[in-house]
């Protein structure tokens, strides 16, 4: 409902009602105002009428028989016949009283009641007396009553359509917007096939930005397959060669006329060349995954029996290194089940151990561990320098290295592996700051 607010479509039909609620309003006073003053018009004009036909009477006794006449046959709530002749005596339905609140009408009835509402009055002088006509302003204080209820039975329903309306377009923008939001976020993960498709029903702006991100997603695709056929093209085309150069350094060094130092030389260029080789298989190794692995040869592997099995592996070669590998496992959860390629999660758990290992210096703390529940997580942390925030998205690239790392041993390629495999489980590969040390997380 927040973000409904917040939207667009809603604030955009909150401003036409706004807009047209104003208009409404004018448009309403407007006519209220004039139609007021047409009424004073015409009560004003039928005074001067009546006043004119008892103008012509052509005397005072005349005139006290005429409006005696009329008032008899008129209502006083309505018409006020009043007629002070020159000999003190009155005429009429009605007489003007006057205190110190102001003038009165009071009713010529046996209870002489004052009459409630307001009159327009014309009065004026005729043979020695004075005659007052009032007319009741009734129907004009009505007016007043009459817009309300239609300003209550006209714009209000129109505001609350319009609002209804508009939480409408609100709501089903939004669930247009949340597909493209659910697109954009499977092809920030990795998924590159993702596509919104086709958009029926929807507005020619956003259709047209659907089209736009798949136009994006699927040029974005193209571009990353191309170049990962072309690292795995030249990893097929060169594993020959090298393999023959590797023969030919082997044939080299068995030969007894070498010198020490034309020895040394041939071992330092084999020793260049098996890294050349192992750069070589992590990314043939790489795309053999990207190919992907048949879903139907996954299976259920336990994380507590894969850690233990890569702590028993590594903890020798750590301890070598002057380092410690510890394990860290859930007392209370001797297994930790999720559906997978046990062979592909053991590669991507060495991966992070070497890692640790080559990366960290003497003394260092290393811990393999793994956590059960909904989403099962398997780790492995350090002690070491660790990998600065800005670049912890740069060591997923291929054969990225940190500054520091780049005299050591290693392709760049080991955690492009881990992501890799992890995207295959549909796991979510975080790293973190473990202060000090580095913490690198699969959440499956």
């Amino acid at each position: 409902m927040s973000r409904l607010l917040r939207s667009t479509p809603l604030r955009l039909a909150l401003g036409l009602v706004l807009l047209f609620s104003v208009v409404s309003l004018l448009s309403l006073a407007t006519s209220y105002v004039i139609t007021q003053r047409s009424f004073e018009d015409t009560i004003r004009e039928d005074l001067r009428q009546d006043m004119t036909g008892f103008r012509a009477a052509p005397s005072g006794a005349a005139l006290a028989q005429l409006v005696e006449a009329e008032a008899a046959e008129t209502d006083p709530n309505r018409l006020v016949l009043s007629y002070y002749a020159a000999n003190r005596q009155h005429y009429g339905n009605a007489f003007i009283a006057r205190d110190d609140e102001g003038y009165h009408i009071v009713s010529l009835g046996e209870d002489r009641a004052g009459l409630p509402g307001r009159y327009l009055a014309l009065t004026a002088r005729l043979y020695g007396g004075q005659l007052t006509i009032a007319r009741s302003r009734a129907e004009i204080d009505a007016l007043r009553g009459v817009f309300l209820n239609i300003l209550a039975l006209s714009l209000l329903p129109t505001v609350l359509i319009a609002v209804s309306g508009g939480l409408y377009f609100a709501r089903r923008s939004a669930r247009q917007v949340a597909v493209i939001g659910d697109d954009l976020d499977r092809l920030t993960t990795g998924t590159l096939s993702a596509r919104i498709g086709d958009t029926p029903g929807w507005g020619e702006d956003l259709a047209q930005i659907a089209r736009k991100i798949d136009q994006m997603a699927r040029a974005q695709e193209a571009s990353v397959e191309t170049l990962r056929q072309v690292s795995s093209d030249i990893a097929h085309d060169l594993k020959t060669p090298i393999q023959r150069v590797a023969l030919h350094l082997d044939d080299l060094a068995e030969r007894h006329a070498l010198d020490s130092e034309a020895q040394e030389k041939v071992a330092e260029a084999r020793a260049e060349l098996e890294d050349i080789v192992s750069v070589f298989h992590a990314l043939l190794q790489i795309a053999q995954v990207e190919a992907g692995t048949p879903r139907s040869r996954f299976a259920t592997v336990d994380l507590a029996q894969l850690c233990r099995t890569f702590h028993e592996v590594f903890e020798p070669s750590a301890a070598e290194n002057g380092q410690s590998l510890t394990l860290d496992l859930p007392a209370d959860a001797d297994t930790i089940p999720v559906t997978g390629d046990r062979n592909l999660l053991g590669q991507a758990v060495a991966n992070l151990i070497e890692n640790a290992m080559r990366h960290t210096p003497s003394g260092t703390a290393i811990t393999l561990g793994a956590s059960n529940g909904p989403h099962p997580v398997l780790w492995v942390a350090d002690t070491g320098p660790g990998i600065p925030e800005p670049e912890r998205g740069l060591v997923l690239q291929r054969l990225y290295r940190l500054d520091r790392s780049r005299g050591t041993p290693g392709s760049g390629l080991g955690l492009s592996l881990v992501e890799v495999v992890a995207s295959l489980h549909e796991a979510r590969l975080e790293l973190s700051d473990k202060a000090p040390g580095l913490r690198v997380s699969l959440r499956f």
